[in-house]
């Protein structure tokens, strides 16, 4: 259904823009099923950049007026609000990550393969496992339904829910997918919770579901106090780039000619491209084929679309372990190796791993933060509401 290609995203960006002022704002929540009239579809090219949020927005803005397409707009500003909340809370990763390992050595409490193979008996919850098995893709409205479904009815560990979309979701990441699994458990906003209900359910699936036996309260779980946050660094550059640079791409940012129209000064310096990616470092249970063969795709088209110095595509490295990385950078004669910056997650991870093993060897890495998330991520350092209401100025800066 989706081809993981930067044409491919521009397409359907277009083939959308018609629709997202005013029958967005009033379809939106309606889950249609396959058919998807009422939603962009964009959420799998967006979280690995191969169409970024600037583009998308610039794009809707130039069909519609802000106000007429505000929601939409939102849609998209919720994508970088999560990344600069995560990225100033780092500790709420770093203990998703723990619960989700812990249970892969432990094992996984009753009830967990029966839901993840759809056979919990409620038809709505069976039908969106075989749908985002099957295609990697969940409406917006079906995912909470399904998460409140998950924690509150069928009493299981929201973290493994989190982690079996992570797994499954092409347009999963980690700042999005773990904040969003928290709101429906009454985390990320204390004690508030989402709790889906039949008629809400029935509503907006066109009577498709009406499931029986839901849970009718929903308790907020509770969690250990975080630490206090940690603000967003001020500098976009981290690193200064010596003489030989290699550009070295990576599955969370797949558009490089817009990330050094930016920063105009580093383009001339780079002599070498490659491309890394490994969708299986989502989780220890390991990522859906569909997942897996989506990002491959991807990271295939920015290869094709990044030429070195001599025109030759970008190397397409066969895994993202350190000593690859550096193998490729001392094949090159590389003094420094520049990368997007990864958010918080699987990704920045990595290359904090490749950091230290390049450095072992005498060169270093720079990362480029896009400004987009420069000048919105610092705004997210509380809810979603004082976040909102900077986006007419964040539109007009970016």
């Amino acid at each position: 259904m989706f081809i993981a290609t930067r044409v491919a995203g521009l397409e359907a960006l277009d083939e959308f823009l018609p629709h997202a002022g005013s029958a967005y704002a009033r379809d939106r929540n309606h889950d249609l099923g396959a058919s998807r009239r009422a939603v962009s579809g964009l959420s799998p090219y967006l979280r690995h950049r191969l169409v970024t949020e600037r583009e998308v927005v610039g794009a809707v803005l130039e069909r519609h007026t802000l106000g007429a397409a505000e929601k939409f707009v939102q849609e998209v500003f919720w994508r970088t609000y999560w990344k600069g909340w995560l990225e100033q809370n780092p500790e709420v990763w770093r203990r998703y990550r723990r619960d989700v390992d812990r249970v892969a050595d432990e094992g996984v409490p009753a009830g967990y393969d029966e839901a993840v193979a759809g056979r919990t008996g409620i038809d709505a919850m069976d039908a969106w496992v075989r749908e985002l098995v099957d295609t990697g893709y969940l409406h917006n409205h079906a995912r909470m339904w399904f998460a409140s479904i998950w924690i509150f009815t069928l009493g299981l560990p929201w973290h493994l829910g989190a982690d079996f979309f992570l797994r499954h979701l092409l347009d999963g990441d980690a700042a999005s997918n773990t904040l969003s699994w928290r709101w429906v458990a009454g985390l990320q906003t204390a004690g508030k919770t989402y709790l889906a209900t039949a008629e809400n359910i029935s509503r907006f699936t066109d009577g498709r579901f009406s499931p029986a036996g839901l849970a009718t309260t929903a308790r907020a779980l509770d969690e250990e106090p975080l630490p206090p946050r940690t603000p967003v660094e001020p500098a976009d550059v981290v690193g200064a780039p010596r003489s030989r640079v290699g550009l070295l791409l990576h599955d969370e940012d797949l558009e490089p000619e817009s990330l050094l129209a930016e920063r105009p000064g580093l383009v001339a310096r780079v002599t070498a491209t490659a491309v890394v990616a490994d969708p299986g470092a989502r989780s220890p249970r390991e990522a859906s084929a569909a997942v897996v063969s989506f990002t491959r795709e991807a990271v295939d088209d920015a290869a094709r679309r990044t030429p070195d110095s001599d025109g030759r595509p970008a190397r397409t490295l066969p895994d993202a372990g350190s000593d690859t990385v550096v193998d490729w950078a001392t094949s090159e004669g590389l003094d420094t190796v520049l990368s997007p910056y990864a958010p918080v997650g699987p990704a920045q991870e990595r290359l904090a791993t490749v950091r230290r093993a390049l450095s072992a060897e005498g060169i270093d890495l720079v990362t480029v933060r896009r400004r987009w998330d420069g000048e919105a991520w610092p705004s997210a350092s509380r809810g979603f509401f004082p976040f909102r209401g900077r986006i007419p100025e964040l539109v007009r800066q970016l």
